[in-house]
């Protein structure tokens, strides 16, 4: 007998800017205290989203990545990347619906745990 083969793991990015976290340059040190730390807030309130999403059943997380310097002395951009299993229970992976999804989840682009966003500021790229 034969294994059925394992679906094949798909990233995706996602990006947005949280209006009310002051970006700092321990930030961009992927060392630092506070960069791990944030990184681990961010998973804590991505993953539930996700999970909640058309895409959960294939969902096997999402990592913040880097911290930017936003407009305003108060915005930080952040870039996750995410990872799904291509299967056929997911079909295709639809980055308009995920958006759609996601906008819904955080009050229309506005809320994000405790944090603010940016509404013009989410991105899914597929």
């Amino acid at each position: 007998t034969t294994a059925a083969p394992k679906p094949a793991s798909r990233n995706f990015t996602l990006n947005f800017t949280l209006t009310n976290l002051r970006y700092t340059a321990d930030l961009d040190a992927p060392n630092s205290r506070r960069f791990l730390s944030t990184v681990k807030v961010m998973n804590h309130y991505l993953d539930p989203l996700f999970k909640r999403s058309s895409i959960s059943s294939a969902y096997t997380g999402c990592k913040a990545m880097r911290f930017r310097s936003g407009r305003r002395r108060d915005d930080t951009k952040v870039d996750a990347v995410c990872s799904y299993n291509d299967n056929a229970s997911l079909g295709r992976f639809d980055r308009e619906q995920l958006y759609q999804e996601l906008s819904t989840m955080t009050n229309s682009v506005t809320k994000l745990g405790h944090y603010s966003l940016d509404r013009s500021s989410l991105y899914v790229d597929g």
